[in-house]
């Protein structure tokens, strides 16, 4: 009987000095705090794994770590952002690198990648546009990608934020959603 390894390692299952070496060998390349074998073509579902592997099965990739997940964003960020149901709840360690939030969510803001939870292109477009401290054009151009590859359009993405009553940082939302479309008409 021969052992399968994961697609994407961690510490969990090689201890860090051999993934490490494995790295300088050129077997594995790295995918945020995890590793994955060089004849795998990293996707969704390998940086969704990479980042939910360790945390508790009710945590759901958001907001910029969602957004790097989707291939929006080229480098994780360095404090990766979780939500879980508001009836689940969680308390956050400082010390930790996350950050985890209690949210309303519905199942169809969800998406599931090899077997992690993600929200979905569509409810992280809206959250970035939400919760940003800045929207600036690294948030700009993650929105404009999740919305290509998700199919979606700035009306569309309105509609969503009018969709929910008493959404907090609603205007503030609308108003950057609605800058995308000034933008591409300045363009």
């Amino acid at each position: 009987m021969s052992l399968r390894l994961p697609v994407v390692l961690s510490e969990h299952d090689l201890p860090l000095p051999e993934l490490l070496a494995a790295r300088l060998d050129g077997e594995v390349f790295r995918i945020d705090d995890a590793f994955a074998p060089l004849d795998e073509i990293e996707g969704p579902a390998h940086r969704a794994r990479a980042i939910l592997a360790r945390a508790p099965s009710r945590f759901i990739a958001e907001q910029h770590s969602a957004a790097w997940v989707w291939g929006a964003l080229q480098l994780p960020p360095v404090k990766h952002e979780y939500c879980v149901d508001i009836g689940a709840r969680v308390s956050g360690s400082p010390a930790r690198r996350h950050r985890v939030r209690e949210v309303v969510i519905d199942a169809n803001d969800i998406a599931t990648l090899g077997g992690f939870s993600v929200t979905t292109r569509l409810r992280t477009a809206v959250d970035l546009a939400r919760f940003s401290q800045h929207f600036d054009e690294g948030e700009d151009q993650a929105t404009r990608r999740l919305m290509a590859d998700g199919g979606f359009t700035v009306d569309e993405l309105v509609d969503e934020l009018n969709r929910r009553r008493n959404l907090p940082n609603k205007r503030l939302a609308t108003d950057r959603v609605l800058g995308l479309t000034r933008a591409s008409i300045r363009c």
